[in-house]
């Protein structure tokens, strides 16, 4: 497990940045943290490190946003509005367990539970054998300050 202490929104998007310059095809970023914490601004740079042109923002409203024309293309959903799996189901949002580039996932354990929660003892997504997944968790510790730990499992 890691951990990253980020002092600014800046230094979050430079570390997601980071993610995405060396992240391969088929990866699950599964993101936790509260309202305000820096999931969004983590993706954003994590667009930055895969080419992806244009602005990138929150689906909270549409679940799901597609940035293609990067060196990967991009599925970023933001499962905030949805309170159990069988609305992630409902909503058919399944298709991006198995992505053709990147997926990353806002309130991630609204879906995944205690499997993101505890990498180690279990990565488990039905429907998907050996995921690829970075689980990922922002606390703010001050106002500008976050800690950033994320693990990764799977294959």
């Amino acid at each position: 497990m890691a951990t990253f202490i980020s002092h600014s929104p800046a230094e979050t998007e430079t570390l997601g940045e980071r993610w995405g310059r060396e992240i391969e095809r088929g990866w699950i970023i599964g993101l936790s943290g509260d309202l305000g914490s820096g999931k969004t601004q983590l993706v954003k740079g994590l667009a930055r490190g895969l080419g992806v042109p244009g602005h990138v923002h929150s689906p909270t409203f549409a679940l799901v946003n597609i940035y293609p024309g990067g060196r990967l293309t991009l599925f970023h959903l933001d499962l905030y509005r949805l309170a159990t799996p069988q609305d992630f189901f409902s909503a058919g949002l399944e298709e991006y367990l198995r992505p053709a580039g990147v997926t990353v996932i806002e309130w991630a354990e609204r879906w995944f539970g205690d499997v993101l929660k505890s990498p180690q003892s279990s990565t488990t997504i039905p429907g998907v054998p050996e995921p690829r997944l970075r689980w990922a968790q922002i606390e703010p510790i001050s106002e500008t300050e976050r800690r950033i730990t994320y693990e990764d499992s799977g294959r």
